[in-house]
């Protein structure tokens, strides 16, 4: 059998490759490396968009995707029937986890004002000019998977209150359900996304959801762009009435001139939450365990069911 991955190093960062197991580096889908007949385990390129699932189709004897990505929305009910879809669920907690937290402590200490600051020459006056801070701060996590429980865990030296929402609450841990959402949105200083996109997430954060939120709060958006409505978003931030820190926007690469660049309270990272030194390493000791597994005939791991 013929495995497909995107990355020439992922070929010694799988570790033991089983007995009649031929590894080939397909770092460009759309030019595969051999005849993809044979092809039963691939591993598509990072954050690859919509286009290269309906590649799938042309691997005759596909049985199991394995992303490299968290998020798995662009696949979802692209497959063809019989191909096993799963995630990399938790190769990215610790980077965006890290994200997060640096996202939260950027905008309540006032980092992009020194920057911009520092990009004019000038030094800022902070006789006139003290700063937010982290500690005490009510912390709203929507999204109690295992990135949201690395974040929680990240989180918790820095003297905050930390809540977390779940698809459905879960009272024996402390984790609410999304329905409890509106009695809790108005109590919190930080609201940080960390969902996948659903449908039933698709437009969560609309102007109600924001309007819910107390003045003064700062969302995060560690998740995906449509979770929020960005025209809702423009109006809220706008206004100063709230902040915004997001690692991805909808649309998304957001185009020039879109109102989001220019505004002082919204601080914008170009979807690399997860774009760190060492993700190949960890993403590839999940790979290598998964394909051991397949070719044992043992369950696979993450498998991607209702959209997570």
């Amino acid at each position: 059998m013929k495995v497909w991955i995107p990355h020439e190093t992922g070929r010694e960062l799988l570790g033991d490759i089983p007995d009649g197991v031929l590894v080939e580096v397909a770092e460009d889908p759309t030019r595969p490396p051999s005849d993809p007949a044979g092809v039963q385990f691939w591993v598509p390129p990072f954050l690859a968009q919509a286009d290269a699932a309906d590649l799938a189709v042309g691997l005759p004897d596909l049985r199991l995707v394995q992303l490299l990505s968290a998020g798995a929305d662009a696949w979802i009910g692209r497959l063809p029937a019989g191909v096993t879809l799963c995630d990399a669920r938790g190769v990215h907690d610790s980077s965006t986890a890290e994200w997060v937290v640096t996202a939260i402590l950027a905008h309540l200490r006032s980092f992009p004002d020194f920057a911009r600051a520092q990009a004019r020459h000038e030094w800022a006056d902070v006789d006139f000019l003290p700063t937010d801070e982290l500690a005490g701060k009510r912390i709203l996590i929507v999204g109690a998977g295992s990135i949201g429980a690395a974040l929680a865990a990240r989180l918790t030296p820095f003297e905050v209150e930390l809540t977390r929402v779940a698809r459905t609450a879960r009272p024996a841990e402390g984790v609410y359900g999304v329905d409890d959402l509106p009695g809790l949105l108005p109590a919190a200083d930080v609201v940080v996304l960390i969902v996948p996109l659903t449908d039933r997430t698709r437009g969560l954060v609309d102007a109600r959801f924001l309007a819910a939120m107390r003045d003064g709060a700062l969302l995060v958006n560690g998740a995906r762009g449509p979770v929020v409505d960005t025209d809702a978003l423009v109006a809220e931030t706008s206004s100063g009435r709230l902040g915004a820190a997001v690692d991805v926007t909808d649309p998304e690469p957001l185009p020039a001139g879109h109102p989001l660049w220019d505004l002082p309270n919204v601080l914008i990272t170009p979807h690399v939450g997860g774009a760190v030194r060492g993700l190949l390493p960890r993403a590839y000791r999940l790979v290598g365990r998964q394909l051991r597994r397949y070719v044992a005939g043992e369950p696979a791991l993450n498998e991607v069911v209702d959209g997570y």
